[in-house]
């Protein structure tokens, strides 16, 4: 039998964490659920240039020409190889007023027309679910969310587990119910039942978010738990238009990149090196999982410096073990490095699984299958629980679950003092809620006085 005082102070700490998030929830919910099908999205925006009218094919510095000649003044930042036979080349200009330009270029030279990357649908639904378009106090406010979304998540398998165990209203409703207990019986089994997923979710999140992921960032460099370059980007300074994952923050600061020194006219770098036609070919041979890019040298990369100065083909595929980059001499064209999944530390192994199962690419359709039921329900959960209450409250009351006097085991403790660690957010949140909740009791207390 459980401690009743310890069951209603966690009922009534689930209560407010469920008022805090409610409204977080369903936003990320659905925005996260549309960033799942990213690649379809995506595809969708450029059906235009999906197998365009055919004419004899031209080579790829005859298409960066093309593009260059359609915006006089730009600079080369990268090639798109197409992902399918008959599909538009993308070439990604930086354009004279800073901004960046994606320009697509037929397999016969044609420019078909050009999008700003800043303005796409996936980049705008992922500044919306990284940071509410907000900047940085956006990105706070989603880590603030996604941190009370944790202690929902643990505090509500407390109040699931049965007192005593049976099955019926545990692993699945009981349909016999009607009315707020059939309710009650759905909102605790559905939640049960993704908890798990929910919590891998919120957990795959947390590298992306500024205190949380730039405290992660420290330990990781500082501490020289990892060598080399992080591979996803922090805070409301991330740049989902040209990185490969929804990292969180607006995109305007990743669109005004640095041009790459090549000469606008023919792709070429700079000495009389190697064209890009040669290292489009060394891309193809590698078999680059699409997104499959070409850098000259000196280029923009989506994570750390400018490529330096080789040529670079890399994937930018959201299915990180796939993906792979290769760099080459400028003057021979010969391979000069080469890093894959394999050569990242376990740590970032670990971390890119995360991302992208979060981002719904691990493992195909399957995976955003998974995500999108996850999302449906985690917003079936949040609405029925919201109803909940508002079924149960008496009218202009917030009817919270009333204050309870009780010790704190060492268990709980060791539970909230490991929140706190892991989540820096919620425990600076955690000391605001409770000297507020202890205000609001001692003004509710001087009121029942005054008026007896």
């Amino acid at each position: 039998m459980a401690d009743p005082a310890l069951y209603r102070r966690v009922w009534r700490w689930h209560f407010y964490a469920g008022l805090l998030v409610l409204p977080f929830v369903l936003l990320l919910s659905v925005t996260g659920a549309i960033y799942l099908f990213k690649p379809q999205i995506d595809r969708w925006e450029e059906r235009a240039y999906h197998g365009p009218a055919g004419g004899a094919p031209v080579s790829p510095d005859a298409q960066l020409a093309a593009a260059l000649a359609a915006h006089p003044g730009s600079r080369f930042v990268h090639y798109r190889l197409p992902e399918r036979a008959g599909d538009a080349a993308m070439v990604r200009l930086a354009l004279p007023s800073g901004e960046a330009a994606e320009v697509f270029v037929s397999p016969a030279g044609d420019v078909l027309g050009t999008l700003a990357p800043e303005g796409r649908i996936s980049p705008t639904v992922a500044r919306l679910h990284g940071s509410l378009l907000m900047g940085t106090w956006g990105d706070r406010l989603v880590e603030l969310a996604a941190s009370w979304t944790i202690v929902l998540i643990v505090s509500g398998l407390y109040l699931w587990w049965p007192r005593p165990f049976r099955a019926a209203g545990t692993l699945w409703p009981r349909l016999s119910l009607r009315g707020r207990p059939l309710l009650h019986d759905i909102h605790r089994v559905t939640g049960f039942w993704i908890a798990g997923l929910v919590l891998v979710m919120l957990a795959s999140g947390l590298p992306w978010a500024g205190v949380w992921g730039s405290a992660f960032k420290w330990a990781r460099a500082e501490l020289g738990v990892v060598e080399g370059p992080q591979e996803w980007k922090i805070g409301s300074g991330a740049a989902p238009a040209q990185a490969h994952d929804h990292a969180h923050g607006p995109a305007a600061p990743a669109a005004k990149v640095p041009a790459a020194k090549v000469p606008a006219a023919t792709g070429a770098a700079p000495g009389g090196t190697l064209p890009l036609s040669a290292f489009v070919a060394r891309a193809r041979e590698e078999r680059l999982a699409f997104p499959a890019l070409v850098l000259p040298p000196h280029a923009p990369q989506a994570f750390g410096p400018p490529t330096g100065n080789e040529w670079t083909a890399t994937s930018m595929t959201q299915n990180r073990p796939r993906a792979l980059t290769v760099t080459y001499d400028p003057a021979t064209g010969a391979e000069t490095g080469r890093r894959g999944f394999a050569d990242k530390h376990p740590i970032d192994r670990a971390v890119s699984y995360g991302i992208a199962w979060h981002e719904g690419q691990l493992f195909g359709l399957p995976n955003q299958l998974i995500g999108l039921a996850t999302a449906i329900a985690l917003i079936a959960v949040s609405l029925l629980g919201a109803w909940m209450w508002w079924k149960r409250r008496p009218r202009g009351q917030l009817a919270a679950p009333p204050r309870v006097e009780h010790r704190a085991g060492w268990g709980l403790r060791a539970l909230v003092i490991a929140l706190a660690i892991l989540l820096p957010l919620f425990a600076l949140s955690l000391v605001a809620v409770l000297i507020l909740d202890r205000a609001a009791t001692a003004w509710r207390g001087k009121r029942r006085v005054a008026s007896a």
